[in-house]
């Protein structure tokens, strides 16, 4: 699995592009989920189809915000306490690790000016937002169809099996 990076790596596997390109490809089939597409392209693998011709390909994106709950001085606060914690714990056991002075004093040293400064933090951004998002939420990109295409050599051979899956009775 190739992960994109703003940076770019020293090497593509395959014949991947280096910078964003639309995708290219006749189109042998199309689904309502993304679980759908990977599902067919799935049963191409495993039919021994050359899936290095085939592409998923959402289309129609949106941005979906689920909202979780909603923010509360209690909650912000003890967010920003926990999160000070960790980062204060880290800190005082690096520090432990380079002074000769008490490694389990370091080490809650950090924790309790870790909390502190992470309520601080959590306090001051929350109050400059003045109430005007007054919840906490969850962002993901979706599509509202994904379609799988196929390299023009292989996409009759690649509908001819996407046809046989149609046919197979779901679970």
């Amino acid at each position: 699995m190739m992960v994109s990076s703003p940076f770019g790596g020293s090497r593509s596997p395959g014949n991947l592009p280096r910078l964003p390109t639309p995708p290219t490809g006749w189109p042998i089939g199309s689904y309502a989920t993304y679980g759908e597409a990977k599902q067919a392209v799935d049963f191409l693998a495993e039919s021994e189809f050359a899936v290095s011709d085939v592409t998923i390909v959402g289309v129609d994106l949106m941005l979906v915000e689920r909202v979780i709950g909603r923010l509360t001085w209690g909650r912000v606060l003890a967010a920003g306490g926990v999160s000070g914690a960790w980062f204060g714990i880290f800190a005082g056991l690096l520090l432990g690790l380079f002074v000769n002075q008490g490694f389990a004093l370091q080490v809650l040293t950090g924790l309790v000016l870790g909390v502190l400064s992470g309520l601080m933090f959590a306090a001051i951004g929350y109050s400059m937002s003045r109430g005007r998002r007054d919840f906490s939420s969850a962002s993901q990109l979706v599509a509202g169809r994904y379609d799988v295409l196929c390299q023009p050599r292989s996409a009759e051979q690649a509908r001819e099996l996407l046809a046989k899956l149609a046919l197979k009775p779901n679970p």
